[in-house]
């Protein structure tokens, strides 16, 4: 049974890291009593290290009973995905995180923990991995995974901090919806846009939109849609 938090983002806009989504979290972990949370820096926003971005993580729930460890303070990676009792991974860039999650031989490991129940959280770049592949990330691809495949945890793409067409922007380059429309000239699957405050709350076979804002739904040759909060994205090939 999947149990999982697929967020856009870490931070909404002028509030502290992880602020929006803490009392979800603490919620469940109290529920599920879980007491140690571990924590995958791999995708290293703006270059920071695996301390750095750990020491922020922990900060975010100094004043929680939860204790936060990074992965690279274990010896062996794929021992500490196995025994976690809940993971955590952060944004930054997909390519760095999906090739340090193909290289160290730990993505369908992920995928096997969180089919079988661990509470897994997502920001970002974490979030990006939970969909079938990482096509629809934003990112630039400053290294060369082995594979474009990622955990397939939900049965479509994210593509993280979707951003709407500016109207008074003088920007030439291609919006996100012409990007995702090129996206479907050479693939079928469907693309979820999370846009900032919002994120898919997945409860076995159930997985709503929650948050703050609308989702926009793409899929191939049709006219994309709003959906509101409390969509079920399960029902997404059902109903499109």
């Amino acid at each position: 049974m999947r149990n999982m938090i697929i967020a856009s983002t870490s931070s909404i806009h002028g509030t502290e890291y992880l602020s929006y989504l803490l009392p979800t979290l603490l919620e469940a972990f109290h529920k599920n009593d879980i007491q140690q949370l571990l924590f995958l820096p791999y995708a290293r926003p703006g270059g920071i290290s695996h301390m750095e971005y750990t020491e922020k993580v922990s900060t975010a729930f100094q004043k929680t009973p939860i204790t936060v460890k990074g992965i690279h303070e274990f010896e062996n990676p794929q021992k500490a995905i196995e025994n976690a009792e809940a993971i955590f991974t952060g944004g930054g860039n997909t390519f760095v995180l999906v090739k340090m999650l193909h290289d160290l031989d730990l993505m369908s490991l992920l995928r096997k923990k969180i089919y079988a129940g661990t509470y897994y959280i997502g920001t970002s770049a974490g979030s990006n991995i939970c969909g079938l592949n990482m096509r629809n990330t934003n990112d630039m691809p400053i290294v060369i995974p082995s594979s474009f495949k990622t955990t397939g945890a939900v049965a479509y793409n994210i593509n993280a901090h979707y951003l709407d067409p500016d109207p008074n922007s003088t920007h030439m380059g291609e919006t996100r919806e012409q990007r995702i429309k090129e996206f479907h000239c050479y693939n079928d699957l469907a693309v979820v846009g999370l846009r900032e405050g919002s994120y898919i709350r997945v409860q076995g076979n159930e997985e709503i939109l929650c948050g703050t804002t609308t989702a926009r739904v793409f899929t191939k040759d049709k006219d994309a849609i709003e959906v509101n909060p409390g969509y079920d994205f399960s029902t997404l090939f059902k109903a499109h």
